[in-house]
């Protein structure tokens, strides 16, 4: 038996899927995923990210933003571009948008100009945020309660925090994408997600990244969402008809 299912977080324009992508795609459909949406990482991707949506009306839909791994010297020039790209056209989210300290902070501080501007961008065309933040936990919540009252409201994709930092999440309006991290052994999130209200989760798997159990390690998809909803449902002690519901309906009030 199958749920209706959003996946709120998946790049389905990348490389990964230019053999097979409607297969992808109707296996997501199979699944019973009945909407897949498009993160944006920088202006160069939103061709593929239009034709993506082009290709499949109603089931994907594009996010605009720039994930912080890209903001580097030519952020200001990406940041007009976003802009411009919003007076165009109506987006689901503003996304992926926050702080990436992992591997430099070369660029912290442009990091942070760029995403306090998308939120502002956000906050002006009355869409939702998405979150990306990686060894950066502190700043980025300190920078989301910057939009704590405003009515803006959002996603925090792949959460992997303490409870805290998810209690200081959900207090600054935003939901917690819970993905294949949630079925790793030892990774501290099915710990988390057992605490949780289901009504503060959503799902998402950021193919082609980060594939849940058993297939991690290989190529995620839409279609994989059934196994974060088994596990979710295991840690919850709740049905796994209950989880698709509830997580599904968190999702449509998020993207309106």
């Amino acid at each position: 038996m199958t749920f209706e299912l959003i996946d709120t977080h998946a790049h389905l324009y990348l490389e990964e899927f230019s053999d097979d992508l409607p297969a992808v795609m109707l296996r997501a459909e199979q699944e019973g995923v009945s909407r897949i949406y498009l993160p944006a990482l920088k202006s160069s991707y939103t061709p593929a990210i239009l034709e993506l949506e082009r290709q499949f009306p109603g089931k994907c839909i594009a996010m605009a933003g720039i994930h912080p791994c890209y903001v580097q010297e030519d952020y200001a020039a990406e940041l007009e571009i976003l802009r411009d790209l919003l007076t165009k056209r109506k987006f689901s989210a503003i996304g992926e948008i926050g702080l990436d300290y992992y591997r430099n902070t070369t660029f912290a501080k442009e990091q942070k100009t760029a995403f306090e501007q998308q939120m502002d961008m956000a906050y002006e065309y009355g869409v939702p945020i998405v979150i990306h933040s990686r060894s950066a936990m502190d700043d980025t919540i300190e920078m989301l309660r910057l939009v704590r009252g405003t009515g803006i409201t959002g996603i925090f994709h792949c959460f992997s925090g303490s409870m805290q930092n998810a209690q200081d999440i959900i207090d600054c309006g935003l939901a917690l994408g819970i993905g294949g991290v949630v079925t790793y052994k030892n990774a501290g999130v099915a710990e988390i997600v057992a605490e949780l209200p289901l009504e503060n989760i959503v799902l998402e798997t950021d193919a082609p990244y980060l594939a849940p159990a058993p297939f991690r390690g290989k190529r995620n998809e839409s279609g994989y969402l059934k196994y974060i909803v088994a596990k979710i449902a295991q840690v919850k002690n709740v049905s796994e008809e209950e989880v698709a519901r509830v997580t599904t309906e968190n999702a449509k009030r998020v993207f309106k």
